[in-house]
C-alpha cells in the first residue's frame, strides 16, 4: 500500500495548492476611493484620512476609484502629478496655501453597474493655511458624498450610489510594477485553475490505480 499512499498524498497536496490558488483568484475586493500623497516622484498610500491630513503649501494629493482587496493591492492615481504644472495658473496668496489634486475616476471595469467613470483630471485648490485635504477637495471637486461613518463615497458626484461595498473580484492583478499595480479590463477570471483542480483529481485516480496494479502484478 506504500505506492498507493504516496500517490494519494501527492495528489492531495497538489489539490490543496490549487484550491488555495482558486480561492485567492476569486477573493473579494472593495470598490472605493483610495487616498494618496505624493512623496518626491512616487505615490504613497495615505496613512490617515483626507479629513485629518493637513498638507503643506506645494503638496500633491491623489484620489483613485477602483476595486482593491487592500492597501497593497490598490491602484495608484494616473496622469500628471507635478505641482508646478497643476498649479501654474493659480498664483500664491498671502495666508493661503495651494494643494495640487489628481483625480482618477478609474476604469469601466471598476465602475458600479450602469455608471461610466468621468475622465480623470487635475485641479489646484487654494485654501486657508490650516485646511485639510478634504477641504481642498471640496473646493475644487464638489459635490462630495460621505457615509454615516465619514467614509468618502463620491467625488464630483461619482459614483452616484454605493460606498465601499464588497464585490467579487476574479480578475488577475498585474504584479511586478510596485505598490498598487494596475489591472487591465481585459483580464478575465482565472478559468484555468478550476480545470487544473479537476485534472489533479483525475490524475490522482490514475496514480492510485497504477500503484495498485503494480502491487498486484
Amino acid at each position: 500500500m506504500t505506492g498507493v499512499r504516496r500517490a494519494a498524498t501527492l495528489a492531495l497536496a497538489a489539490f490543496v495548492v490549487l484550491a488555495a490558488a482558486v480561492t485567492q483568484a476569486q477573493a473579494a475586493g472593495y470598490r472605493y476611493w483610495s487616498f494618496w500623497e505624493r512623496t518626491g516622484d512616487r505615490w504613497t498610500y495615505a496613512t490617515q484620512g483626507p479629513a485629518s491630513a493637513r498638507p503643506d503649501d506645494g503638496a500633491v494629493a491623489g484620489f483613485r476609484f477602483a476595486v482593491s482587496a487592500d492597501a497593497a493591492d490598490a491602484s495608484r492615481p494616473r496622469g500628471t502629478a507635478d505641482f508646478r504644472t497643476i498649479c501654474a495658473a493659480t498664483p500664491a496668496k498671502a495666508g493661503m496655501k495651494r494643494v495640487a489634486l489628481v483625480l482618477d475616476f478609474g476604469t469601466p471595469a471598476d465602475a458600479p453597474a450602469g455608471e461610466t467613470p468621468p475622465a480623470g483630471r487635475t485641479a489646484c485648490a487654494r485654501v486657508s493655511g490650516d485646511a485639510t485635504t478634504a477641504d481642498a477637495l471640496a473646493a475644487v471637486a464638489p459635490p462630495l458624498r460621505y457615509d454615516t461613518n465619514a467614509l468618502l463615497c463620491a467625488i464630483a458626484g461619482y459614483p452616484h450610489r454605493g460606498c465601499g461595498e464588497q464585490v467579487s473580484d476574479t480578475r488577475t492583478p498585474r504584479r511586478g510594477t510596485g505598490h498598487g499595480a494596475e489591472r487591465s479590463p481585459s483580464d478575465g477570471p482565472a478559468l484555468g485553475l478550476p480545470i487544473g483542480v479537476g485534472a489533479v483529481v483525475v490524475l490522482a485516480g490514475a496514480a492510485v490505480w497504477q500503484a495498485r496494479r503494480r502491487r498486484n502484478d
